[in-house]
């Protein structure tokens, strides 16, 4: 009944109403769903989008109740009608978020303080959906014991109300009651315990446009880059620690990310791999909320891209997500017109109504190009339109061509298109498609051009005889590998290598490796010369 409230007030073009109609339907099917049938769905989606990890638990017994039972009536009805927080909580709200722990904590916080959670109701969702499942055993990196960092959150009353308490004391450098959900998140998810951040926060002059400056406080270690320890050595890695004793570049971004969640900024631990090796840095969001996500990179070692880890989901933040977050587009007025359109477009599609789902996402993407949901759910509809699967490709097109800015969204849908091709028997142009995409980001996103070279690769694998594999890889490599570092080695070169050492071919494996490195230019003593000296050590005395 709600649903149809909603499609009526959507086709009579009342968009506020359909809305309203819309979200109070979200509400009543989240709430009547049972853990019974929840459950599975989400196991198959941690499962699916690779999330799972050794911290969570083996085993979740459902209960034959409905999810909405761990919320109490009075808390059900503000979610329902408050103004803003369905559109920010669906909004947000993830397959893989685990959502009887997330209406658990939700509920909690509110019971224990209903005014201090409405007040704070952005900072209590950011908790629940980043709480619901433990972090990962090797976050925010791996280079540290778990004895030495336990990797475990702090009770989510005691964060909510830690965080409450110092925003209202004025010690964060941010009014956590003014940023949204999809910010906070890299507040709370804080791998130090509330005390040490409550001692980070007695560090002086260090202001929120100078935060960079948290990264070169510690000092760097040389010498644990030159004696090869890059896990930390300490019985405990505290902040204290780590300001005394230095570290590495993993060490200064741990510390720079946890001082800075302490004075609630958002905060990011990023990872990346440039010509000569492997480095951290951080990102944050500074007095203009603006992000910042350069802190502590180095300019020289042309790092392409960086990693860092959404803690609300455990995978990697795509480069277009960053991007999408330094940009804010999120808060305009036509981006949240496009949203509920884009909805409603999934909704029609799921219902089978495909006609009304491919209006609904043209209106979407027509307020926001940007919106990519929208344009998965146009590409959805034309594929499920009928047999012909040329509007599906042109939607493709359209989509990569709107993505233009953003070149792993691009190469994205340009690789659906050669897929596409691929199928109906058009070979020749849709190895072109990969081609030109390729070729397009061997400049500035090698990354990229890498992905696609290892696409490449891998179809020859897959497809052809060993002899034809060998000449695919040295084309790969002459092609991409010229000025290219430590991502093409890793993904290019120690994958092939690993693959002709299960085919028991360690003659072929060292020509490869040769090959790359006379093709890479590998600067002697550099992190990437002792990489590729330990990959041909490996091959020669395998067994």
């Amino acid at each position: 009944g709600l649903r149809g409230a909603a499609v009526r007030a959507y086709q009579a073009d009342r968009i506020r109403a359909a809305e309203g109609w819309f979200y109070a339907y979200r509400w009543a099917a989240l709430f009547g769903e049972s853990e019974t049938r929840f459950i599975p769905r989400w196991i198959q989606a941690v499962n699916g989008a690779k999330v799972g990890h050794a911290n969570m638990p083996l085993h979740y017994a459902p209960r034959d109740r409905p999810l909405g039972l761990a919320v109490a009536p009075d808390l059900q009805a503000w979610l329902v009608g408050d103004a803003a927080f369905p559109s920010e909580f669906f909004a947000l709200l993830s397959p893989v978020d685990y959502v009887p722990k997330v209406f658990e904590i939700l509920d909690e916080l509110n019971r224990r303080d209903p005014a201090r959670f409405r007040a704070y109701a952005h900072l209590a969702l950011a908790i629940a959906v980043v709480y619901d499942v433990p972090p990962p055993p090797e976050w925010p990196h791996a280079q540290v014991s778990p004895e030495a960092l336990p990797r475990k959150f702090s009770e989510a009353a005691d964060a909510f109300a830690w965080w409450v308490r110092e925003d209202q004391r004025g010690r964060t450098f941010h009014r956590l009651n003014r940023l949204p959900a999809d910010e906070l998140k890299f507040v709370v998810d804080a791998a130090a315990p509330l005390a040490e951040l409550e001692w980070a926060q007695t560090i002086p002059e260090v202001p929120l446009n100078s935060l960079a400056r948290a990264y070169t406080m510690i000092r760097y270690r040389t010498d644990r880059l030159t004696r090869a320890r890059p896990v930390w050595p300490g019985r405990t890695y505290r902040l204290a620690d780590i300001l005394r004793d230095g570290g590495i570049c993993v060490d200064q971004a741990y510390f720079a990310t946890e001082f800075g969640k302490a004075r609630g900024v958002p905060t990011l631990f990023f990872s990346g791999a440039g010509n000569d090796g492997r480095h951290a840095w951080f990102g944050y969001l500074d007095g203009n909320n603006r992000w910042q996500l350069d802190a502590g990179r180095y300019a020289e070692q042309k790092f392409v891209t960086g990693l860092a880890r959404d803690p609300q989901t455990w995978r990697e933040l795509s480069d277009h997500e960053l991007q999408f977050m330094t940009e804010r587009f999120h808060e305009l007025p036509s981006f949240r017109s496009s949203r509920v359109h884009a909805a409603f477009a999934a909704d029609f599609l799921a219902a089978g109504e495909i006609a009304a789902a491919a209006a609904a996402a043209r209106k979407a993407v027509n307020f926001e190009r940007r919106n990519q949901p929208a344009w998965d759910t146009l590409i959805a509809a034309a594929l499920k339109a009928g047999p012909d699967p040329k509007p599906a490709e042109q939607a493709m097109r359209e989509a990569a061509q709107a993505f233009q800015r953003y070149p792993d969204l691009e190469a994205a849908y340009v690789n659906r298109v050669a897929e596409s091709l691929r199928a109906r028997g058009q070979t020749s142009e849709a190895d072109e498609e990969v081609r030109r995409i390729a070729r397009k980001n061997q400049g500035d996103r090698r990354d990229l051009s890498i992905s696609e070279a290892r696409v490449i690769l891998q179809r020859a694998i897959e497809t052809r005889p060993l002899p034809e594999q060998i000449r695919a890889y040295n084309s790969v490599v002459d092609t991409y590998g010229r000025g290219a570092g430590i991502g093409f080695f890793d993904v290019i070169v120690v994958g092939f290598v690993e693959h002709l050492a299960q085919l028991h071919q360690p003659a072929e494996a060292i020509r490869a490796i040769e090959r790359a490195r006379h093709t890479l230019n590998v600067e002697a003593n550099s992190q990437l010369a002792v990489e590729f000296d330990g990959l041909t050590k490996a091959v020669k005395t395998m067994k």
